[in-house]
């Protein structure tokens, strides 16, 4: 990953995609997004603050949270580039505002934002530069469309969120299921409980000699020192091709999502890895490598149109569709929801 930055850093890098772009394009001067930089820096900190402070984070906390977006987006867009997995950043910018600024939850919020989702924002744009640069799109043309995209993007998010949350009755309750709801708002809650444990809370009081979480640090020593071992035997064993194949921030990484996931999101989302990833790519290498990128950007809008359309072409009419297995917002594992006391018997639970 090291050599991979720096070859980027001093531009080393460059192969025959981008000897055709640049000799039929001109490229995006740097002073463009020069100007989008320092103009988005400045609405942070008119926005934080500017409006009686009602996100509470100080003019410090925007500058040291782009400051640390900045300095892991290259580093995290270097990962994400050569194995699909994108690390965040949330529990690292949860935690040193939550040192920082204790005891302010939208403080904790807005720092997340600032340092976490610009991070991961800017590596979206950089996938689509890649897509834009394998198809020999112009570079200015997708500069502009990004820019464009983001602009009427906001404006529709930001409307439909306002308009969801004032116009279905009890959105993101997840206490009235079955009968409240169908909007569980699964990620939103994850955020949520986030604020409340890092920012009412605080790590001071969790994760210190004055909580009960104190052990928990040692994994950012074992996470440290996890790949070390595979180093070695990689080292020791070089005629095992297979053993440089275990990655291991990729296996850690791949937890990221669990908070807001179920288990049927995990299993469905290995299937297809699995099946395009080992089988076409061995039977069908030519075929997986002119259409699988092609393939996983088309699954991710499939997904986003079809909620449009069933939403306003069904649930909006109240037309649910049939009860099957797939609309079970469960595990579908019943030992889940028995009893932890001994004691206790339910029907179809074990007596512990």
């Amino acid at each position: 990953m090291w050599s991979d930055t720096k070859e980027a850093v001093q531009k080393k890098v460059g192969d025959v995609h981008t000897r055709i772009m640049k000799k039929n394009y001109a490229s995006v001067p740097n002073w463009w997004f020069h100007i989008i930089l320092v103009t988005m820096l400045a609405l942070s900190l008119l926005t934080c603050e500017g409006f009686g402070r009602q996100l509470q984070l100080p003019w410090w906390g925007v500058l040291l949270a782009c400051s640390m977006a900045m300095f892991f987006t290259l580093p995290i867009a270097v990962i994400t580039a050569t194995t699909n997995q994108q690390p965040g950043l949330n529990v690292i910018t949860e935690l040193v505002i939550g040192y920082l600024y204790p005891g302010r939850p939208l403080a904790n919020v807005a720092f997340k934002t600032y340092g976490y989702i610009s991070m991961v924002q800017a590596i979206n744009f950089l996938g689509d530069f890649k897509l834009g640069h394998y198809m020999k799109v112009p570079p200015r043309s997708m500069f502009v469309a990004q820019l464009v995209g983001t602009l009427v993007a906001s404006a529709v998010y930001f409307s439909t969120g306002w308009w969801l949350l004032t116009t279905v009755e009890n959105i993101c309750d997840t206490s009235l299921l079955p009968d409240g709801s169908p909007w569980t708002c699964p990620s939103d809650e994850v955020f949520y409980n986030a604020s409340i444990i890092w920012g009412v809370v605080g790590p001071l009081r969790m994760f210190t000699k004055y909580g009960n979480y104190a052990m928990l640090n040692w994994f950012f020593l074992i996470g440290f020192l996890a790949p070390v071992p595979v180093w070695l035997l990689s080292r020791q064993f070089p005629e095992k091709k297979w053993i440089k194949k275990i990655h291991v921030p990729v296996f850690l990484g791949a937890t990221m999502a669990m908070p807001p996931a179920r288990s049927v999101n995990y299993i469905t989302w290995g299937v297809v890895g699995v099946f395009f990833n080992v089988y076409i790519y061995k039977k069908h290498k030519q075929w997986w490598a002119r259409h699988a990128y092609i393939l996983s950007a088309a699954l991710d809008a499939g997904v986003a149109i079809m909620g449009v359309v069933i939403f306003f072409a069904l649930q909006s009419k109240d037309i649910i569709g049939p009860e099957w297995w797939g609309l079970d917002m469960d595990d579908h594992c019943p030992l889940a929801t028995c009893p932890t006391a001994p004691g206790i018997q339910v029907e179809g639970c074990p007596v512990f």
